[in-house]
Formats: C-alpha cells, sequence, structure tokens
C-alpha cells in the first residue's frame, strides 16, 4: 500500500495546486484537473520515461493532453517535478510554484491550454480544441516508428470531448498501421461543460465502442494508484505482442475529485475563490487523511529509452527535366504541357530521395493528387500514411509528425482542405512545420461541380498570410502555379521553408510557361509581359486565360502588362511600382471566391493611400458543371472575352 498512499499523496498535493492556481488566474478547469490527479501523478511521476530538464528529449516517452482545459494538473505535477520550461530552447529552467500560480498571465510561460511554443516543452502540440490530441499522439508515433525510437504516446480524452468523430478516425488510422505504442486514456468523469455526459459517452459505451474498434478496453478506477499502474503496464507489454489487439483504458473517474464541495454539475471552467477555495482545499486535506496519504516511498521518473533519432540526410532534388526522364515521364517536355497536380507528385517523389525526412500523407485520393508517385516508390513507401477519407485527423497527424522532427506533405483535393480548417490552426499554433497541397482546386475542375471545387480556400489561408507566427513568419504562404515547373520548383521550396505552406494544384494540364532556368520563391511573383496602360495580376489557372485576353486587348490598341502572382504575401512594393507604371489601374483575376488576392492587392493600395484603381474579378456565383473549364469561366464571368470587357470598362472608367 506504500506507492497508493504516497500516490494519492501526490495526487492531493497537486490537486491542491490546481485550485490554487486558477484562482489566481481568475478562470481554469480545477474540477477537470482534479479528476486526474492520480492518474497524471502515475504518469509523471512513476510511469512515463523522460528527463525532466530535458522534456522535450525526441527519445521520451509523450503526454498529448487532449482534453487541454484540465492542464492545470500537469502544470502542477510539472511545477513540484521541477520541469524544464522557456522559449529559449537553450536557457530552459526548473518550473516552479510561482510559475504555476502564473497560470494564464499575459507575460506567463504557463498558457491557458497546452502549448509548446509559448515555452512548456514537455508537450508537444497545441491542443484544447477538442477531439484532435489523439490524431496528434498518432503522428508522433509514426514518427517514432520511422525513427526506430522505442517510445510510447500516452493521450487523455475526456468523455464529452469522446463525441468529437476524430476520435474515431484516429483510432482507425492507429489500427490500420498498428501504432500500438499510443496509449488512449479515456477519462469519463460524468460531466461534461453543461450537463452530464449523454448516454452514448458513458464509460460503459465507450468500452463498447472500443471493443467494436477492435481494441482491448480496460475499465478502471481512475483514482486507484495500483489499477492504473497495471493498466499501463498492460499497454506497455501488449505494444510489442504482435498478435494482440491495441489497447485502450478507460478511467472512471470523479469531476472535482476529493472535494465534495466541487463535485456534481455547476463547476466547469469555474475557480473556486474565497471562501470556495478554502473549503476545497479543506476537503481535500480531509481526504487525505481518510485515505491514509503519505509520501512514505520514494517515486522514480522511467529510464528513457537508449536509441535517438539519425540526423536527417538532406541534398538536392533533381531539377524538373531530370525528374521527369528518371520516372519516364519525359514526353511531356515535347508535348509542352503537363497538370500542376502531377508536377506536384514527381516533385514530392523526388524529395523522397533527397530528404529523408519528409514524409507524405494522403486521404485516398492519392492516384488524382498524385501523391502515389512517393507512396508507390519501394524505397519511400515506408514514409508514406495512407490516412483514407479523414481529412481532419490527417492535417492532425501532420502536426503530431511535424513535433517529432518529421516534414510532413499533406494531399488531398482542396475542396476537403476546408474540413480541417480548425485542425490546420491548431497545427499553426503548435508551430508546426506542415505543407498542405490541395489539387483539383478551382472552378477550371468544370465537369465535377461546385461539390468538388475549392472556393473559399485562398481567403481564408491568406488571413494567416496576413499575421506573423512565433518565428515572425507569415502564418501561412500560399501557392498557386500557374505551369508544371512552377508547380515543381515551389515544391521543393515548400520542403526547404521552415513553416506552414498551401498550395492549389489544377486538374487540366497546363501549357508551360516557364522553363528549367526560371526560379520561384515563396512571396515572388513574376512578370510574363509587360505594358503600359494596364496592370492585369492573375494566378493559377487564370494566368492562362489572361494570356488570351492580353492578345485580343493588343488587338484595341491596349498594352497591358501580367503578372502572375503566385504568392501570398507578396512584394507590395514592387506590385505598386508595376501599377504606376501603368497609370495606376489593376485588375485582378482569380477563379475562387473573394477575399483572395483581389482583396490582397487593395489592402496594399488602401495602405499605400496613392491614386490606384483596382478591379477585382473572381467567382461572384455558385458555379455548376460544365464539360470543358472554358464553359465554366464563362459561366462564371471569368473567359478571356469578359476580362477584356472589365479592362476596357476599367480603362474607359479612367479616361472620364
Amino acid at each position: 500500500m506504500s506507492f497508493d498512499s504516497t500516490i494519492n499523496a501526490k495526487a492531493i498535493d497537486i490537486a491542491k495546486l490546481s485550485y490554487e492556481t486558477t484562482a489566481a488566474a481568475g478562470s481554469g478547469h480545477p474540477t477537470t484537473a482534479a479528476s486526474l490527479a492520480h492518474i497524471v501523478t502515475v504518469l509523471m511521476y512513476s510511469h512515463m520515461r523522460y528527463e525532466p530538464a530535458n522534456p522535450g528529449h525526441p527519445s521520451s516517452d509523450r503526454l498529448v493532453l487532449s482534453e487541454g482545459h484540465a492542464v492545470p494538473i500537469v502544470y502542477s505535477a510539472a511545477a513540484d517535478l521541477g520541469i524544464a520550461i522557456g522559449k529559449d530552447k537553450a536557457a530552459l529552467r526548473p518550473m516552479t510554484r510561482d510559475d504555476a500560480m502564473s497560470l494564464r498571465a499575459i507575460d506567463s510561460v504557463i498558457d491557458g491550454h497546452p502549448n509548446p511554443v509559448e515555452g512548456f516543452p514537455f508537450f508537444d502540440t497545441a491542443t484544447g480544441s477538442l477531439g484532435q490530441g489523439l490524431s496528434h499522439a498518432a503522428g508522433l508515433a509514426a514518427a517514432a516508428r520511422i525513427d526506430g525510437i522505442d517510445k510510447r504516446i500516452f493521450c487523455i480524452i475526456g468523455d464529452g470531448e469522446s463525441r468529437e468523430g476524430q476520435n474515431w478516425e484516429a483510432l482507425d488510422f492507429i489500427k490500420d498501421h498498428g501504432l500500438k505504442a499510443v496509449c488512449p486514456i479515456f477519462n469519463a468523469n460524468v460531466y461534461a461543460q453543461s450537463d452530464v455526459v449523454s448516454p452514448q459517452q458513458t464509460w460503459e459505451a465507450l468500452a463498447k465502442k472500443l471493443d467494436a474498434f477492435g481494441y482491448k478496453a480496460l475499465v478502471i478506477d481512475g483514482h486507484n494508484p495500483t489499477a492504473i499502474q497495471s493498466a499501463l503496464s498492460q499497454h506497455a507489454q501488449q505494444m510489442h505482442d504482435p498478435q494482440s489487439a491495441p489497447l485502450a483504458i478507460v478511467a472512471r473517474t470523479v469531476k472535482g475529485w476529493g472535494s465534495p464541495s466541487q463535485q456534481g454539475g455547476g463547476h466547469h471552467g469555474k475557480p473556486a475563490e474565497g471562501e470556495e477555495l478554502a473549503k476545497a482545499l479543506a476537503e481535500l486535506d480531509e481526504t487525505a487523511k481518510q485515505l491514509g496519504a503519505s509520501a512514505d516511498v520514494s517515486l522514480k521518473i522511467g529510464l528513457m529509452p537508449t536509441t535517438k533519432p539519425e540526423p536527417a540526410v538532406v541534398k538536392p532534388a533533381m531539377t524538373f527535366n531530370e525528374a521527369l526522364k528518371a520516372y519516364g515521364l519525359d514526353s511531356a517536355i515535347a508535348k509542352g504541357k503537363f497538370s500542376t497536380r502531377r508536377a506536384y507528385g514527381v516533385a514530392l517523389r523526388a524529395l523522397g530521395h533527397a530528404r529523408s525526412d519528409l514524409v507524405a500523407l494522403d486521404a485516398d485520393v492519392k492516384n488524382s493528387t498524385f501523391a502515389d508517385m512517393f507512396a508507390k516508390d519501394n524505397d519511400l513507401k515506408s514514409r508514406y500514411w495512407e490516412c483514407r477519407i479523414a481529412e481532419q485527423n490527417m492535417f492532425s497527424v501532420a502536426a503530431g509528425l511535424s513535433a517529432g522532427g518529421k516534414v510532413p506533405f499533406c494531399s488531398t483535393f482542396a475542396k476537403f482542405v476546408t474540413r480541417g480548417y480548425d485542425q490546420i490552426e491548431m497545427a499553426v499554433n503548435s508551430g508546426a512545420n506542415i505543407k498542405i497541397a490541395g489539387s483539383h482546386a478551382g472552378i477550371s475542375l468544370a465537369a465535377d461541380g461546385p461539390s468538388q471545387m475549392s472556393l473559399p480556400d485562398v481567403a481564408w489561408f491568406r488571413s494567416f498570410s496576413t499575421m506573423r507566427n512565433q518565428k515572425g513568419q507569415p502564418g501561412f504562404y500560399v501557392l498557386q502555379p500557374s505551369d508544371a515547373y512552377q508547380a515543381y520548383a515551389l515544391t521543393l521550396a515548400m520542403a526547404e521553408h521552415d513553416g506552414p505552406v498551401y498550395m492549389r494544384t489544377l486538374r487540366p494540364d497546363a501549357e508551360f510557361l516557364y522553363g528549367e532556368n526560371d526560379t520561384f520563391t515563396l512571396g515572388g511573383h513574376e512578370v510574363l509581359i509587360e505594358g503600359r496602360d494596364l496592370l492585369i495580376v492573375a494566378s493559377g489557372y487564370m494566368v492562362h486565360e489572361a494570356n488570351k485576353a492580353i492578345e485580343r486587348l493588343d488587338a484595341q490598341g491596349v498594352d497591358a502588362t501580367l503578372v502572375d502572382l503566385y504568392s501570398l504575401p507578396f512584394d507590395e512594393e514592387a506590385i505598386l511600382d508595376l501599377a504606376n507604371e501603368n497609370n495606376g489601374m489593376i485588375l485582378t483575376l482569380e477563379d475562387n471566391y473573394g477575399g483572395g488576392i483581389g482583396s490582397a492587392i487593395a489592402d496594399a493600395v488602401s495602405a499605400d493611400g496613392g491614386g490606384f484603381n483596382v478591379r477585382q474579378m473572381f467567382v461572384r456565383n455558385i458555379p455548376k458543371s460544365g464539360r470543358t473549364p472554358d464553359e465554366v469561366l464563362n459561366y462564371c464571368g471569368l473567359g478571356a472575352d469578359q476580362i477584356v470587357q472589365q479592362a476596357m470598362q476599367l480603362l474607359e472608367l479612367s479616361a472620364t
């Protein structure tokens, strides 16, 4: 019983500190924290293998707190254990009780929800947007497998949170890929935010669901130290048994454990203050007496695995022409046209051979995104992760892979990328080095119609290009290549950049606009035609349509400049200089809803305050199916003749 009494004593100590820290912050979730007091104590004081002085060590066991609002209990343990904290990895220091008391302060590294970038490297990813943590854990396990590291990843999930479908996407993914190093722990404390959980989220229902998913569900008393330790030990044993099912733990717990006055409904997200705090702390002391809690044995943190990941091998990738020849696709050079989605696949495969840290993920459309060029390569397929039709899980797995030291490239139809906006934002918050390729973008998709067309994506990703992340970089670069050479080069540039990038690729073959010697950079643009009357700024497929329009404008005596604005953000000063050389007349073209490059140009003009006139052409109506891209472009008012019409109206306006 000495182990039990010592764990009970520690659990009560850190539960008390959780009440005190949330009271000092004036917000937080102490009752949820208390429900995890014993599980966190057994994990952090006895079972996990890690070094408190080096919590981010790549070989250590990891803890993902999917129910991120319970984080005060982890902070409290970290303060007691002196786990290292700090934004500067070279100057970490042991966490103290005073640090814990700074919870949620604007100048504190002890953030309101888990976030390693803010200075708590014990965690790998930002969590708290519920339902995503198990996918992060799967990504960490995938990275560990690639590196040959025998570490375990523990993930704590709330019972109310388990309603989120992404949890079950992650469980499928873990089962598909045999990632038994992941140990899901469901905290069944009965109460969600506003009420008790649904009958579908009770501990009984969770256990049955897990069994149906092919898991062995261990139901335990989440406040019994020996039961917790035994369940965790069973997980350690089964993860190396190829015949066993993956194991998940369902822990029956009490929200507000140890403090009767804090139990039941109405306490979620409400710190105890004043007399309530004093009463809660006194009740915890009384619980300690009833349990005979005393630290009468020493607890030892487990020894870390001895293996470490090998340094990544990074070498220059082949040129596009070299890759086409190497992969038997060199007929495209003579043909003079190639789709940007296929160029992405060629680049992904070439990058896989050039970088040992690059991994590829796809959501059951790899034969359309051409990620299958990576997946089918015998030398690369061990670094390919098929995610099936579960895009939210895919993006969160990628965040975990990034935290595990990998460079993840995710591909799916651009339309389906929109399903993962929340997951992508959390990856950005985590500082993840995530790359996303959305194929079949825009209205050039034509025949499949609007259910398959990505139209609000540029505006959403562009919003991230307007802010700066923790490294001072744009939150996202947004790339829209217009031809295959550009798509290939920009995919290589994505891999070199340490930060998030989104690239749109197209289904139709497009004529080559560039060649082997052209270079492209994130944040760059290309001047294709120089004129003096009108600046046309286009991206992606619309560059080709703009070319047609410029020929027709030239026949009418209009001398236009054409800029391929393939990147957001961009060099605003350079673009405005070009506009000044064209009488301040700017026409923007894009095959998506508004809020994209046209809005970005308008913002630059507004900030400059100069005498510019901007007219934006974008998709202003819901598209429909058409048999050719030209039909749909004309239906949406973006055909070459319609561009000419808008250009002439703009020039006539300037002449009046």
